[in-house]
């Protein structure tokens, strides 16, 4: 019975500036060097992609009420004003953050993206 070993030494096959430490004893688990700015981009990217599309999904139920014609005329002005609240703040996430709304637009391959593009 034969087994693969990991080197002792650093691997020559591999370049000096690699993403996984080899500082470590045969059976250790791998571990990655991870940027913490890129995690903390990337865990508010998904936050912010989550909120935008309940917030899309959100207005267009408001349209479908609006359409309808199940609500008043202060509602709709409430409605309004909540939803245009609500874009004004993920800008300012967004913003804060680095990131774009195509940055939010995760693409799902062959479903196309998550977002409609407007």
């Amino acid at each position: 019975m034969t087994t693969n070993r990991v080197p002792d030494g650093p691997d020559p096959d591999r370049h000096p500036d690699h993403r996984f430490h080899d500082d470590r004893r045969p059976g250790d688990p791998r571990r990655i060097a991870v940027d913490p700015e890129s995690v903390r981009r990337s865990l508010a990217g998904l936050v912010l992609t989550i909120v935008e599309l309940l917030r899309q999904l959100m207005e267009r139920q408001a349209l479908r009420r609006v359409d309808q014609g199940g609500i008043t005329d202060e509602q709709i002005e409430e409605l309004g004003l909540t939803l245009m609240a609500l874009e004004e703040q993920m800008a300012e996430l967004r913003e804060h953050f680095g990131l774009t709304q195509e940055d939010l637009n995760l693409d799902l391959g062959p479903l196309g993206p998550l977002l409609p593009r407007d």
